[in-house]
């Protein structure tokens, strides 16, 4: 009868998945051609980025192309999460005696570590700062084919956990509040016909509630969020309603309805203040609000990166670079709407907290930096 031998370095490359995914929740990255090695990611840890390297690496020559191909795909990796800096922690299990190996020799960003067995890691500072429990967690009374198995086990329990938390936040929901929120512009762009002159109509607009910042300065506050639900002609309607239905269909399945409601008016509430300082004319329309459910949506994709790939980088991004283009260049866009609607629904989003992601020191740093937020649009606006 066969036995089955595992493999020292392949039992210390399933202790350390095992620690790195079950016990600090990184998550795999899929690289192309990356052989003998695993990349490992959590924006959330000190190192951001933990490099498993099972190759082995002969001679001086080949660990040096190891590391310059190293920071190469950490730059890709930076330009697709958007971050400025990615601490990294290469972890080589299998370098060569002829390879001239010094830990000190590596900068505070990218930092490697030679390791034959998991007691090697208390040799490194680097490794201990930061994973203090990382010898205690991958003390196993088990070893070779049972040690095996039950890391193999508790690994795809935990990303059974993951992908049953992702089911649930990716799962589509009716966007009751969007439909809702489509509707109401609509009756209301009736109504401006049927009680008033139309849509066009700036005695009409201003009866329905549009922002005029003299008004609003006077003490009509309330039209901070009613111009919000006001169109100027069928046109303008149709395009906020269609980028409404697109966007608020997917960000309210995302957000759950309370809070992409919340979103949705807080955005439109940053988007007239932030108009109120660079604009003195009549404005209407749900524009600024749209653009803070693309800030939403941009602070959603950015901590669900692993399950939304490039789309926040390939379509989100370029949407609202292009729009906030044709803002520019186009006379009669409020753009200062859409600028403020934009970073409101990001920090909005932030003190609201996502799910399964969010922890309480996200939350009150977003609800401080909303109010920071708004507290200066309301003293830029109502005192300078």
């Amino acid at each position: 009868m066969e036995t089955t031998v595992i493999e020292k370095s392949d039992e210390l490359v399933m202790k350390l998945l095992h620690y790195f995914i079950t016990e600090k929740s990184y998550n795999p990255i899929v690289l192309h051609g990356a052989k003998n090695e695993i990349w490992l990611e959590n924006l959330e840890e000190d190192y951001k980025i933990v490099r498993i390297v099972s190759n082995y690496i002969h001679n001086d020559e080949q660990f040096e192309f190891d590391i310059f191909r190293t920071k190469q795909i950490v730059k890709r990796i930076k330009k697709k999460t958007f971050s400025l800096n990615l601490n990294t922690l290469s972890i080589f299990i299998n370098l060569g005696e002829n390879v001239h190996f010094d830990a000190n020799n590596f900068q505070d960003n990218l930092i490697a570590v030679d390791v034959k067995e998991i007691k090697d890691l208390d040799k490194y500072q680097s490794v201990t700062k930061y994973f203090p429990d990382i010898t205690a967690n991958t003390d196993f009374k088990e070893d070779g084919l049972n040690l095996f198995i039950k890391l193999t086990k508790e690994i795809n329990e935990k990303n059974r956990d993951e992908n049953i938390k992702a089911e649930d936040v990716f799962s589509q929901k009716k966007p009751i509040v969007t439909y809702t929120l489509i509707g109401l512009n609509v009756i209301i762009f009736l109504l401006m016909y049927i009680f008033g002159n139309g849509s066009e109509d700036v005695i009409t607009l201003i009866r329905f509630g549009a922002s005029v910042p003299d008004f609003i300065k006077a003490g009509e506050y309330y039209r901070l969020i009613t111009s919000a639900f006001l169109h100027i002609g069928l046109l303008h309607l149709i395009f906020n309603n269609y980028a409404l239905y697109i966007i608020g269909s997917q960000l309210e399945s995302f957000l759950g309805k309370p809070k992409f409601l919340t979103v949705y008016l807080v955005s439109a509430l940053c988007g007239n203040l932030m108009s109120l300082l660079f604009t003195t004319g009549i404005s209407a329309g749900a524009s600024g609000a749209i653009f803070g459910l693309l800030g939403s949506l941009l602070y959603f994709g950015y901590h669900y990166r692993v399950y939304l790939g490039n789309l926040i980088h390939s379509q989100v991004i370029p949407v609202i670079i292009l729009n906030l283009v044709i803002g520019f260049i186009t006379p009669g866009i409020d753009n200062a709407a859409h600028i403020g609607g934009l970073i409101g629904g990001m920090l909005i989003t932030m003190a609201l907290g996502l799910k399964y992601k969010s922890n309480k020191s996200d939350r009150i740093n977003g609800i401080i930096l909303t109010t920071i937020f708004i507290g200066f649009l309301i003293y830029m606006g109502f005192f300078m």
